[in-house]
């Protein structure tokens, strides 16, 4: 992995969205390696169960990935003509996002990535994504933990992120005031901040306490 082939031996892991759950489950097989976590906008598990507060999606799922499994051509080709589509924008900031903050610009970048990705590859991890769960992991991630959450987030809803930061130790949150799922990008400086003064005071300065003790 990247840590491994930079050779860092310890990193704060910060994930956002699915990556949240990759996060989690890093510090699982691996705590030695962890500092610290920031977990952006992300479920503990089971993402599919509180889409838009519902399970509809859960429902519809096994149907999506079957036909993108079976014509895997025809369904990137599809996604490639749906997401360069003005409708497709103007969608996603009508019920996605927060047409207030967030500028087309930036929105664009994330759909270009987005028409470029395999879609069996997103179905399945999506799909292993939907079986995972860290919940019962939580309790156990002893190291300083941000947890930022989007005040209107649809994709994974604030309740969640409340939710996680209850159950770790040694957690913080932060909401995003009107937020969305892509938070990070309509209050850039708002969210940089939290984190900033996230490593100052949680992590740079428990490393220097542990250094001080060692030298005493």
């Amino acid at each position: 992995n990247i840590i491994n082939q930079t050779g860092i031996k310890k990193a704060v892991v910060v994930g956002h969205s699915m990556g949240v759950q990759v996060a989690l489950e890093f510090h699982r097989r691996h705590p030695e390696r962890v500092l610290g976590l920031v977990l952006m906008c992300g479920s503990y598990g089971n993402p599919l169960d509180t889409f838009h507060n519902n399970t509809v999606l859960r429902t519809f799922f096994p149907f999506i990935r079957t036909a993108v499994e079976r014509y895997p051509g025809v369904s990137h080709a599809l996604i490639q003509l749906l997401l360069k589509t003005p409708l497709a924008l103007e969608l996603a900031f009508s019920f996605e996002v927060n047409r207030r903050l967030l500028k087309r610009a930036d929105l664009i970048p994330y759909f270009e990535h987005l028409s470029r990705m395999d879609p069996v590859m997103f179905v399945r991890t999506l799909y292993s994504l939907a079986q995972h769960s860290a919940w019962n992991h939580l309790p156990q991630v002893r190291v300083p933990t941000l947890v930022i959450a989007g005040e209107n987030d649809t994709f994974t809803p604030m309740w969640l992120s409340r939710k996680m930061a209850s159950a770790l130790p040694r957690s913080e949150l932060t909401v995003v005031p009107s937020g969305s799922h892509t938070a990070p990008l309509e209050q850039p400086d708002l969210v940089w901040r939290a984190v900033q003064l996230f490593l100052q005071n949680r992590i740079e300065a428990g490393v220097l306490k542990v250094g001080r003790r060692r030298a005493s």
